[in-house]
């Protein structure tokens, strides 16, 4: 007598997860090859809109990898220089996003970044890492971070020495600035630390820190930032500047040595020169060795001059009423004012 068979069982349902897999896998990387596609795009449209600006924008080499989570693009021997003649050069430049949110971005370059000053040459800058990460790059004002980890400024030949020599950080961060705490407007807010620099050698900010280190944090708000974008040969605050641009509401806090300072200011603008004016209040403490350092400095005859008599000036004040000093620095006329005493000259923003 024949025995029953075993009934077989089927094996769609081993295939099935499978089959599930490829379908996805196949459909991801559809996705992934389309993104990079329209990342490349993207940044050849960038750097044809800029040249036709008047910036020179080249790279020698380019790739994209990084399948299946990641867009990786890889530049060799890029330059962007602006029509005002600032430029960044770089051996390599790394940026990457991830598949999943390409809005984000961080670029990184590895092997450090020359930075060439309009008529001040060039400087090498290096350290343990150099780094800007861009979030929200979809939206009118992204939030950027830019971060050097123990740089190091290095003149080239020809090129004028660099205020700072190295530092432990230097950060910068921009974002959009808000009305209330949802409405975007014109206006981005801005910041700036500087953490444990250290001046080149006889130069103003070696004098400025005693021979120590300066550390100092500013923030502020940058109005009409959309005219940030209409750089010309002048500089990319020119035309900013004639469009009625200001820096409101500065707040900082600076420490030099033995020399410590706040500062405020409710509005800064610049001339038609590109340089700083309006006056900043600064409550410091022991102001006296950070302008005696100054002095001491190889700064110009009149500058030596002026920190002179700001420093007998400061002296006084604060065998009057002890260590703190309430002082007022005005940018007018180019220069940079204690009271009648020209310190240095105005920063210049183009």
């Amino acid at each position: 007598m024949t025995e029953p068979s075993t009934p077989r069982h089927s094996r769609a349902g081993l295939y099935g997860p499978s089959i599930l897999v490829l379908i996805g896998l196949a459909a991801w990387t559809g996705w992934w090859f389309y993104l990079t596609r329209r990342i490349d795009a993207g940044l050849e449209a960038q750097a044809a809109s800029l040249r036709q600006q008047g910036w020179e924008v080249r790279y020698a080499d380019k790739r994209i990898v990084g399948w299946p989570f990641r867009a990786h693009v890889r530049l060799t021997h890029v330059t962007v220089a602006a029509p005002s003649g600032l430029a960044l050069a770089a051996p390599e430049l790394e940026a990457e996003a991830n598949a999943y949110q390409p809005t984000k971005w961080v670029v990184a370059a590895p092997e450090g970044l020359v930075l060439t000053r309009a008529g001040k040459g060039k400087v090498a800058v290096h350290g343990d890492a150099i780094r800007m990460s861009a979030g929200g790059i979809d939206q009118r004002w992204p939030n950027l971070a830019l971060e050097l980890v123990n740089p190091i400024f290095t003149a080239l030949p020809q090129g004028e020495p660099f205020p700072i020599a190295r530092a432990a950080r230097i950060e910068f961060y921009t974002r959009p600035h808000l009305e209330g705490s949802t409405v975007a407007t014109d206006d981005i807010d801005v910041m700036f630390r500087l953490v444990d620099g250290q001046g080149r050698r006889d130069g103003p900010v070696e004098g400025f820190a005693q021979d120590g280190q300066l550390t100092t944090q500013l923030e502020a708000t940058i109005g009409r930032a959309s005219l940030l974008k209409g750089a010309d040969a002048a500089g990319v605050f020119s035309a900013w500047t004639k469009g009625g641009g200001t820096f409101r509401n500065l707040r900082g806090d600076l420490q030099a040595g033995e020399s410590r300072a706040t500062l405020s200011s409710d509005v800064l603008r610049a001339d038609a020169d590109g340089r700083l004016t309006g006056q900043v209040t600064v409550q410091s403490q022991k102001p006296l060795p950070a302008l005696s350092g100054l002095l001491e400095s190889r700064s110009r005859p009149g500058e030596r001059l002026g920190a002179a008599g700001a420093a007998a000036a400061a002296g006084a004040a604060q065998a009057a009423g002890g260590e703190e000093v309430p002082l007022t620095l005005v940018f007018r006329d180019g220069r940079t004012w204690l009271g009648p005493f020209a310190l240095a000259p105005a920063p210049k923003l183009f």
